[in-house]
């Protein structure tokens, strides 16, 4: 996801922003207090989604590796990202590699989006 500005970034900018505008505007015609706090909303709403959404991933991947685990012994049908055949083996054991489950199965590192049946 680089690239793209977490909420913080986006806070720390619009503060530097908003900092800027206050030295700089005409005393005689001031900023909105109104529209400020409405926009302070958004950023805090917007910080808040972003740790909601780093929560599910969290979940998400806890509840991926049970998953795995429970698979552990068992045998799978899978097609691997290089391969177009259907391949059968057993799930050695489970690893997490780049924020995903991997299972072992022989020499083959399996996703679990590739298992297409399981079989005690």
């Amino acid at each position: 996801m680089s690239g793209v500005p977490s909420s913080q970034d986006i806070r720390s900018d619009y503060m530097l922003l908003l900092i800027t505008q206050l030295r700089n505007q005409n005393p005689l015609e001031p900023m909105d207090n109104n529209e400020m706090a409405m926009q302070l909303a958004q950023l805090s709403q917007l910080e808040q989604i972003e740790n909601m959404s780093s929560t599910f991933r969290k979940v998400l991947q806890s509840q991926q590796h049970a998953q795995a685990v429970a698979l552990i012994g068992k045998t799978i049908s899978f097609f691997p990202k290089d391969s177009t055949a259907l391949r059968t083996g057993t799930v050695d054991s489970v690893k997490i590699a780049d924020g995903g489950v991997v299972l072992n199965v022989g020499p083959a590192a399996v996703d679990l989006s590739e298992i297409q049946e399981i079989k005690d």
